[in-house]
């Protein structure tokens, strides 16, 4: 791997950006949905694996992506977007006040419906482009 003053730009930007995203779309999903779950960072999560088996896909079968904009949209964004530190904390803090059936639905959930709208936005690519 290279290190680049323009490729840690672009991490740091991405990063910028995603980290506001999330705190701005967590935000909202949880002031629309209520702060006994947290929907806010099932959101983030949910959506940022849809974005990531977007741009994965589209860069295998319809454009080249090069390493700057590779680390602007997955290293730096998506990297700062999704929450799997928040997420752990989540399930910690779940947990913690004795709510082990939401905990363990919580993750079973959260990484199902993940990995489903990674693979739903590839197979959507792949509609959509072949």
């Amino acid at each position: 791997m290279q290190f680049s003053p323009i490729i840690f730009a672009c991490v740091a930007l991405g990063g910028a950006l995603g980290a506001m995203s999330r705190y701005v779309v967590s935000g909202w999903v949880n002031t629309a949905l209520g702060h006994g779950f947290p929907w806010g960072t099932f959101a983030v999560n949910i959506v940022g694996s849809f974005i990531m088996g977007l741009v994965i896909e589209l860069g295998a079968l319809k454009f080249s992506i090069g390493p700057e904009i590779r680390a602007i949209v997955i290293t730096g964004f998506l990297g700062a977007f999704t929450t799997f530190s928040t997420f752990s904390l989540d399930v910690a803090t779940l947990y913690e006040r004795g709510n082990f059936a939401l905990a363990a639905l919580y993750v079973t959930v959260s990484v199902f419906v993940g990995i489903s709208a990674l693979f739903g936005a590839m197979a959507l690519v792949r509609g959509a482009v072949q």
